[in-house]
């Protein structure tokens, strides 16, 4: 803790900022809702952010949201501070649409902004949508932010967790195809998710987590009758999860699980693939959940929804999404 307080004085002398946002996909809302959401908050904590992006499309987007912001490359004068990241094929991008510059664009904002994380530079980093199609269209082959973001920091594993005021998920495997879910559901990883989304939250000050996890199959196997790997990998991971003094239970089933952890009987909900966790928290606070990565050497919060193509560039986006990364990272930066 003291060693916290440190950093923060010298980091309060050298004027920099503790969080980095990225731009995201310039074809998308990133842009749109980074500006509506940094004209939202105080001059104050403007101050303590630094947006990872593009001038002028940060301008257009500034413009289009009234929103009232000066970016510079120093921040001062109650501007926001910019870094600004050149990057090839920008000819290709086109406003709500995935091209090959746009997916670039993004890539280089990210991999600028996870340097700065690594080097000590900012605390906490929040992104803004990028677009799967877009950064394969440009030659990255990743998953998506999280698998990138552990691509790049060179971490063993990692995990995604979406938290909201009502209901909070962690998935033990993320943008895999169902057959591969269903592959990576093994008592190691459950236990890996299990101890990652405890360490988390009682980082943030709850002393003992209330987890539950759920099942894979309907009815949480019916004792096998459904299949087995409640039997096999889940129960057994719930078991060693408690021996390490983990308030851990389960498996229960998918239907009823979340129902209950929204009600208040749980902190946490252990899912087993992608739209088992998020269909819900969606169905709850699709505007207002915070995206989590887990398990890397940097800190990572970003909105729960996407690109947006439908709508981007024409003034609609909702940055309420963005406001929670921004307050989330807040949060953990004063960790």
């Amino acid at each position: 803790h003291g060693d916290h307080i440190i950093a923060g004085k010298i980091r309060s002398i050298l004027d920099m900022p503790e969080i980095a946002i990225t731009m995201g996909d310039p074809s998308g809302i990133g842009p749109e809702i980074v500006c509506r959401a940094l004209a939202a908050i105080t001059a104050t904590e403007r101050q303590a952010i630094m947006v990872v992006g593009r001038g002028d499309v940060l301008a257009r987007a500034n413009e289009l949201v009234r929103a009232g912001l000066q970016f510079s490359s120093h921040g001062r004068n109650n501007s926001v501070r910019l870094v600004e990241v050149d990057t090839p094929k920008v000819d290709t991008v086109r406003d709500g649409e995935a091209s090959a510059g746009g997916g670039n664009a993004a890539y280089g904002y990210v991999t600028h902004a996870v340097d700065l994380a690594l080097s000590g530079n900012i605390r906490v980093l929040v992104t803004a949508p990028l677009s799967k199609t877009a950064i394969h269209l440009a030659g990255h082959k990743f998953d998506g932010h999280t698998g990138l973001l552990q691509h790049l920091t060179e971490a063993p594993s990692s995990f995604m967790l979406l938290v909201s005021e009502q209901l909070s998920t962690i998935l033990v495997s993320t943008h895999v195809s169902l057959a591969a879910a269903i592959k990576q559901c093994t008592q190691q990883r459950i236990l890996e998710t299990i101890r990652a989304g405890n360490d988390h939250l009682r980082r943030l000050g709850l002393h003992r987590p209330r987890i539950a996890v759920a099942g894979l199959n309907p009815h949480s196997g019916e004792s096998g009758i459904f299949g087995r790997e409640e039997i096999k990998e889940i129960e057994p991971a719930v078991t060693l999860a408690n021996t390490e003094g983990i308030e851990v239970s389960g498996p229960y089933p998918a239907d009823t699980i979340f129902y209950r952890a929204a009600n208040g009987e749980f902190d946490l909900v252990v899912a087993q693939y992608h739209d088992q966790g998020l269909i819900p928290v969606k169905l709850i606070a699709f505007d207002k959940a915070v995206n989590v990565s887990l398990g890397l050497p940097i800190q990572r919060t970003s909105v729960d929804h996407g690109t947006a193509f439908d709508i981007a560039w024409k003034g609609h986006a909702n940055p309420s999404s963005m406001l929670a990364a921004i307050a989330y990272a807040q949060q953990m930066a004063a960790l």
